[in-house]
């Protein structure tokens, strides 16, 4: 994903960056709409700080590279005037939760910091396998022809990667980007993260009912599947499951292990389990339902695999009119069409699509009101989620397309209408 034929970024290369995605003119027309809502004080959440900013819950849905379109549809919110209180994420929705949590406090922008962070990063660099894998993945991406002799010259090679790894990626060179990109913030651990999240504005009121808020706390959801115990894991509420010292974790740790695509990266292994070989252990069967025998180490691929669009994760089951709503952003098209499976490959990929979409599916067939608080970007409809080396122009592209539903959803949101809805429920 190269935005520079130089590797190194001087400023004014990161200002003409910057201005491909800001600068839009398409993005200028949406940031305008946006700042006329937040000058009109439409409503999306009762809770407010002193400098008019509204606060809402946030989940995201994964789709590797289509992320850069949930960054955009962050940037237009932020521009509303919206902040981010809990925040959740799978495997792409897990990275800008990440950095939206880990690059400021939680009534800051962070959205053009992420800018700069991908806009400074090859993203092709994350295929950080054997020359084989890359010239492979480009092949598929890019619909080029000759698979026959490619397969020829480099298939048990590749053959064997998988075979040995279990993945065709470490996945090294994603996990210290996201090291380095919260380090440069002062923030190097999980215990690091959570001090940060719990600076609230002290401002903080409720407008409906005129009173200060005092007990507001910002969670954080980080999906992913541990294959090992067949759990769906959600870090940090998890984190003891499998480290002695949860403080001590590193943030890239929790998101390098959701965003495991299979086979495309090396499931994220983790060892030195707590309590492994004990039976029953309580804590297992607590946060997990999980009563055999604490192993050693444990794997991790794709939360995706189990739930791509975690929003069920700050649901209050006990009904009535909430304070705050809890958004969604799906960068996937909403089931409508269906698979082709009367060849291998097909009846594999929709299998997969089955089971990384159903669980959320379920929650939201039980729940129908939450359909008023998602935006569908819809990303997948036209662009491939697996494009590590798209061009300068598609990345703009994805960017637009999430700021373009971000703009369209908020100015048909009814908050009064919604907590209307969810109190009748």
């Amino acid at each position: 994903m190269l935005f520079f034929t130089e590797r190194i970024v001087n400023h004014k290369l990161y200002s003409i960056a910057m201005e491909k995605f800001t600068q839009n003119s398409e993005v200028l027309k949406i940031i305008k709409r946006a700042q006329k809502l937040k000058k009109d004080n439409h409503r999306f959440s009762d809770i407010e700080d002193g400098d008019g900013n509204q606060y809402i819950d946030l989940v995201q849905e994964g789709g590797g590279v289509l992320g850069i379109a949930l960054v955009g549809y962050t940037y237009v919110l932020e521009n509303t005037g919206l902040r981010f209180c809990s925040l959740a994420g799978t495997s792409a929705g897990a990275i800008n939760t990440m950095m939206m949590a880990g690059l400021g406090r939680i009534d800051e922008n962070k959205s053009e910091k992420i800018l700069k962070l991908i806009s400074e990063q090859a993203f092709f660099d994350f295929v950080d396998g054997d020359s084989a894998v890359k010239k492979m993945i480009t092949k598929y991406v890019k619909k080029e022809k000759g698979w026959f002799f490619f397969f020829l010259r480099y298939g048990r090679k590749i053959l064997g990667i998988l075979k040995r790894k279990l993945g065709l990626n470490p996945g090294s060179v994603f996990k210290n980007w996201i090291d380095t990109s919260l380090e440069n913030t002062g923030i190097g651990s999980m215990k690091d993260l959570l001090q940060l999240r719990e600076h609230t504005p002290d401002s903080l009121v409720n407008v409906q009912l005129n009173e200060p808020i005092h007990n507001l706390v910002p969670k954080l959801a980080i999906i992913t599947s541990d294959i090992t115990t067949h759990t769906k894991a959600e870090f940090p509420r998890m984190s003891s499951l499998y480290w002695s010292n949860t403080d001590k974790v590193k943030p890239s740790e929790l998101v390098r292990a959701s965003m495991s695509i299979p086979f495309f990266f090396e499931p994220y292994e983790i060892g030195n389990i707590p309590n492994a070989d004990t039976e029953n252990d309580p804590s297992w069967y607590k946060f997990a339902r999980y009563s055999g025998p604490v192993p050693k180490s444990v794997k991790f691929v794709d939360g995706g695999m189990l739930s791509n669009f975690p929003i069920n994760v700050f649901h209050r089951p006990d009904g009535g009119a909430p304070r705050m709503p809890t958004f969604g952003a799906r960068l996937s098209v909403y089931r409508e069409t269906y698979s082709k499976s009367d060849k291998i490959l097909g009846i594999s990929g929709a299998m997969v699509s089955t089971m990384r979409q159903i669980h959320d599916y379920d929650f939201l067939l039980k729940n129908p009101d939450y359909s008023k608080l998602i935006c569908r970007i819809d990303a997948d409809e036209k662009f491939n989620w697996l494009d590590f080396n798209m061009s300068d122009t598609t990345q703009i592209a994805l960017f637009v397309l999430g700021a373009k539903k971000a703009i369209e959803f908020l100015e048909g949101f009814d908050w009064e209408a919604y907590k209307n809805l969810r109190s009748k429920n």
